[in-house]
């Protein structure tokens, strides 16, 4: 502001009193600019333009697609069968664990039967079935059939058990649970408690004694069903397609609700930021049930037409084998695998694929260069966003770090922000007139998202419980009477705008690719250890990606048995959540952070 109005100054001394030429004005004008740090704004302008007026036409491309999808009252399902109009006999899906291979076309038709056999259940559009499986071909073509009807899917974690399972199973007041055979004993473990008008349905070879009583067989019965497409609910692009469970700080995982227009804009700004091709091939070894794997990953697929492979289960020994072998150009990631591939003992298959891209995020400045040089990928795609957020980032030119970026010179185009906070409370702090304080190049902030309800790109969908959406939306964050989704996270920006992730702060940590609820690892343990005072938080282990949890707890007589103990939180906690280390002390004191 000051600049300006010096600018504006020696304009009109220079012209009006000087009497001075046009050029000599603005000979005088460029002097004082550049003398009052104008230079670092033209070197930031130089080097920045470009990759601003790229990120900016592809925001551009994806809010048109996506108002013109609005207007059309378009669906998932519906992009989908304009997928299987242009190539039906191309093939969608590889399941590496059988290498079953389905077209576009089976894909199509083994959805529709889902969707013709839920409504010949009595299944309408709103309500909601959960899926309970491991990753496999079946998983797609069941969310898929569910959306064609238009019946919410809640994917669950497959990691939970008992009440974790339960939660969420009652939360999404789902009518209908099916689940593969491999979760069979996670099923039977809380089958007496849910409820009796739950339909029970298991996909995949079982014995009748492995199952709950009441289980039916779904292959068959989907075998039997109608392959056409049902009538077309009546649903929109805004409407809700399937929820994905995230961390609780209340205890439970909570429900993200995932509508239609968000999982086209999550897959549409991959695929346009990061150039991909109708004719790449994407390896996606991460969790279905999941964001990164199911609308990143599987998203390429239903929206563009891609070839994807799905692995159960990442493995470093095989992953360069698979990729090998399925011809992929694209390989999804997430920063634990990246440390894992770089501990295996050097292969020829790792520099004999054809792989041009590593899609995901989490990968650490410091094995970045590492990962790319040595398995010889020439793009790293990383990039940042939380399954319900409202910011997501894109690193669209591989600078080595970066998350992504936000531009200094259009930041207008993409309104997010780093706002000051205080790292141990997050509490946001605000300047005199209660409007959020943005940070400057090298300052931590959380990142902030403006809310735009009638912004495609810039709408909150929020959780199935009120609560958890009123803890995510803060108000007078960019200007007074505003409102704006709180990531929870700490970033700084460099002076080129590129930002880098530095740390996921308050009730949460990440473990092994999954975020960790402290609050929920706390109620676990104080129970099985006879109501003991419980802190629990991540702590940083050398060589490995994430943070380790670590649990203190109050016991004065220092007695625990630990096999004991290990034995029963095996069946109470997912392997993610599991403390790796115990402290036991006299009393607990309970403050901002323990050290």
């Amino acid at each position: 502001m000051l600049l300006g109005a010096s600018l504006v100054g020696v304009l009109v001394f220079s012209k009006l009193v000087l009497k001075l030429p046009w050029t000599q004005v603005g000979f005088s004008l460029l002097l004082l600019y550049l003398g009052s740090g104008g230079w670092r704004f033209i070197r930031v302008f130089i080097k920045t333009i470009r990759r601003d007026v790229f990120g900016g036409l592809v925001l551009l491309k994806v809010k048109a697609k996506v108002r013109r999808y609005l207007r059309e009252r378009a669906t998932v399902p519906v992009l989908f069968a304009s997928t299987v109009r242009r190539h039906p006999d191309k093939t969608a899906l590889i399941f590496e664990g059988t290498d079953t291979r389905w077209t576009f076309r089976q894909l199509d038709g083994y959805s529709s039967s889902v969707a013709n056999f839920l409504q010949a259940r009595g299944l309408a559009p709103g309500d909601v079935a959960a899926l309970f499986m491991e990753n496999r071909n079946e998983f797609v073509g069941l969310w898929l059939g569910m959306a064609k009807l238009g019946v919410e899917a809640a994917l669950i974690n497959t990691n939970l058990r008992r009440d974790a399972l339960r939660h969420c199973l009652t939360t999404s007041r789902a009518r209908a649970l099916i689940f593969g055979s491999e979760m069979a004993a996670a099923v039977c473990e809380i089958h007496a408690s849910l409820d009796p008008s739950l339909s029970l349905l298991c996909c995949g070879s079982w014995e009748p004694s492995a199952v709950p009583t009441g289980t039916e067989h779904l292959d068959p019965l989907l075998d039997a069903a109608p392959k056409h497409l049902p009538s077309r609910p009546d649903k929109g692009f805004t409407d809700k397609l399937f929820y994905i469970y995230t961390s609780g700080t209340t205890g439970m995982p909570k429900a993200a609700i995932v509508v239609h227009s968000r999982y086209y804009r999550m897959a549409a700004l991959v695929y346009y930021g990061f150039r991909m091709r109708p004719d790449d091939i994407i390896y996606d070894c991460l969790p279905l049930y999941h964001s990164a794997g199911n609308i990143v990953g599987i998203g390429q697929c239903l929206i563009h037409g891609m070839t994807v492979v799905i692995r159960k289960k990442f493995s470093a020994s095989r992953f360069w084998d698979d990729c090998i072998k399925y011809n992929c150009t694209i390989v999804q990631y997430i920063g634990e695998l990246c440390r894992y591939l770089l501990n295996q003992p050097p292969r020829e298959a790792e520099t004999q694929h054809q792989v041009r891209m590593a899609l995901g995020n989490g990968l650490r400045q410091s094995i970045w260069t590492s990962f790319s040089s040595r398995f010889r990928i020439p793009q790293v795609a990383e990039f940042y966003g939380a399954t319900e957020c409202n910011c997501s980032l894109g690193n669209f030119d591989s600078q080595v770090g970066a998350c992504g970026f936000n531009s200094r010179i259009l930041s207008f185009v993409y309104p997010i922000r780093l706002v000051r906070v205080n790292e141990d409370t997050m509490e946001l702090i605000r300047g005199p007139d209660g409007v959020c304080i943005p940070c400057q190049p090298g300052e931590p902030g959380q990142l902030v998202g403006r809310i735009i309800q009638q912004d495609p790109l810039r709408r909150f969908d929020g959780y199935l419980n009120q609560g958890a959406n009123n803890k995510k939306i803060a108000k007078d964050v960019f200007k007074k009477g505003d409102q704006a989704y709180l990531s929870g996270d700490v970033l700084v920006m460099d002076e080129l705008g590129y930002l880098y992730f530095r740390d996921r702060t308050g009730d949460t940590f990440r473990w092994k690719g999954e975020n960790v609820s402290t609050t929920e690892v706390e109620g676990t343990l104080s129970r099985l250890l006879d109501m003991a005072d419980v802190a629990v938080y991540g702590v940083e282990v050398p060589g490995t990606e994430g943070r380790a949890g670590m649990a203190a707890v109050a016991s004065p007589a220092g007695t625990c048995d630990l096999e004991h103990f290990a034995q029963v939180l095996e069946k109470e906690l997912p392997l993610y959540a599991r403390p790796i280390f115990l402290r036991f002390l006299p009393e607990l004191h309970k403050t901002a952070a323990i050290t």
